[in-house]
């Protein structure tokens, strides 16, 4: 009796020890105006609203079909009008390195950061007594926001669209050595050669400068401006993040070294396929000669492809005998061939699941990327700017994929391009073997992620899994002082070699003595 009474208790206490988390309360904050980052931030949202979580959104989109438990404080002023006067940001294409970084750190971050701190919707809540366990922040150029965890003093977990960037391993000391990591803006592998490394190191030191120099004060400016009654400065806050969420995998990448607060969750976007709407499903199932699905992605425009260089896809589709689906953001297509069907939005993830699909024109974003793989499709690439080049590049290292260079887009290279795929069974094959393995894990990212955040709300913030590397200046961080006293001392040593030898060496009349000098003068 006493054992079965004993070990009643201890199934009791292990199933108390991992469900006290159970029904927190978590505020995510998503400041991207694009809906590739959105996506990723709503996926884990989601995921903790299924769990059983009270979950409050600050975003640019809202779940129509949100649950009880999940609260949206949509904000459409995030987003760029619908009706087509956003950026064509085509025309960053080419831009200096330098100015793509002005861009985000002085213009883009900034203003997304100060739409949602100025917002009517926001002031309310933050002027509530309303009382959250965690908060969840996007790790992209938006650091002052990270003042929401000091605000409703809870524990800070980020997440990265990116997966391990810069701006992410800082927050929990991971290291990102510079010979095998390529910078995000670069179409580099983990294996460089000199002058890549050479390149990827400065690159790496100009973003690192340009941000701690010119980005992270004006970010301190705006936080005592908009959280004037902190209890923590910014450089605190950011010392103290929990958890770092990454969108990418391995199997997707290549291996990072990682700090164990940092957890890989791509795909956490990913549900179970759902039905299509009737005209695509009919048009999918109907096509005998395969799919081509075409989009480059919610920011960057179909319809704002430059009129030659949209006559060359529609040039080049009109010669093929697969189906072409495009994401083409006007209600006509001049010339279009009648293998192509346009709509100006598709359930992408839906339509890359059906197995008719072949092949995915794409601009190479990581969302798209890793649903595309999700569901072993091959890529084309035509890659625009940021991460674009660097997936691109892992694309064609992998051998699931080529790319063409915009400024290069023709009938012949998009023809050149989709044959050498779609003729060649072995981009399809390593596509669906790299799908094999993503899906080879222990537990979904929802699963991994759902955990992770009632780790950290179990542990009142998870202060073990912080790094001491956070505390060390850069001298200590990379043993400058260390390394200055070694040589110090080994140049020490060598000097009282010197001068002990040539003191034996003039004791034994190898070298003449300083007063034999004399002597002979």
């Amino acid at each position: 009796m006493y054992r079965r009474l004993g070990f009643t208790v201890l199934i009791s206490c292990l199933l108390l020890s991992f469900c006290p988390s159970k029904g927190a309360r978590i505020l995510g904050v998503l400041p991207s105006a694009g809906w590739s980052h959105y996506a990723i931030g709503e996926g884990l949202m989601k995921a903790l609203s299924r769990a059983g979580h009270e979950v409050t959104v600050i975003g640019s989109h809202s779940w129509r079909e949100a649950p009880d438990n999940y609260r949206s404080i949509e904000l459409k002023e995030l987003v760029f009008d619908k009706g087509g006067s956003e950026p064509d940001l085509f025309q960053y294409r080419n831009d200096p390195y330098l100015n793509v970084l002005y861009l985000l750190y002085t213009l883009i971050g900034p203003s997304l950061s100060e739409v949602i701190l100025t917002h009517p919707k926001v002031k309310t809540l933050m002027n509530s007594n309303e009382h959250f366990d965690v908060v969840i922040v996007e790790c992209f150029v938006s650091d002052v926001l990270y003042g929401f965890a000091q605000h409703f003093n809870a524990p800070l977990i980020v997440f990265s669209p990116f997966g391990a960037s810069m701006w992410a391993n800082d927050l929990v000391g991971t290291p990102y050595p510079y010979s095998q990591i390529p910078h995000t803006f670069l179409s580099y592998t983990d294996r460089m050669t000199f002058t890549e490394r050479l390149v990827n190191t400065f690159v790496w030191n100009v973003d690192r400068f340009y941000y701690r120099n010119v980005f992270l004060p004006r970010q301190e400016e705006m936080y005592k401006q908009y959280f004037p009654n902190a209890r923590k400065t910014l450089p605190n806050v950011m010392k103290n993040v929990s958890l770092a969420f990454l969108n990418q995998h391995f199997s997707l990448s290549f291996p990072h070294p990682y700090a164990p607060n940092m957890i890989e969750i791509g795909g956490i976007q990913m549900d179970e396929p759902k039905a299509l709407p009737e005209d695509l499903q009919r048009i999918l199932d109907d096509s005998k000669h395969g799919v081509i699905y075409f989009s480059m992605g919610s920011m960057l425009k179909g319809c704002k492809f430059p009129e030659e260089k949209r006559n060359a896809f529609i040039s080049a589709f009109s010669k093929l005998k697969e189906t072409v689906l495009w994401k083409y953001e006007n209600t006509s297509l001049p010339n279009k061939p009648k293998n192509v069907f346009i709509r100006k939005w598709m359930p992408q993830r839906d339509v890359l699941a059906h197995p008719n699909v072949k092949l995915f024109i794409t601009h190479g974003g990581l969302l798209g990327s890793t649903e595309s793989l999700y569901h072993g499709k091959p890529m084309v690439g035509v890659p625009i700017y940021g991460d674009q080049r660097l997936n691109m590049a892992r694309a064609e290292k992998s051998g699931y994929g080529t790319h063409i260079e915009y400024e290069n887009l023709s009938e012949e290279t998009i023809t050149r391009a989709i044959r050498s795929i779609l003729d060649n069974p072995s981009f399809s094959s390593n596509a669906r073997l790299i799908s094999e393995r993503y899906r080879d894990k222990p537990m979904t990212p929802a699963q991994l992620a759902v955990y992770w955040v009632e780790y950290v709300v179990r542990h009142r913030g998870a202060p073990q899994l912080h790094s001491a590397i956070l505390e060390l200046s850069f001298i200590e961080r990379n043993l400058i002082d260390v390394y200055g006293v070694m040589i110090l001392f080994v140049g020490t040593v060598l000097v009282s070699v010197y001068m002990a030898l040539r003191k034996v060496m003039r004791f034994i009349g190898i070298l003449p003595r300083s007063g034999d000098k004399i002597k002979q003068q």
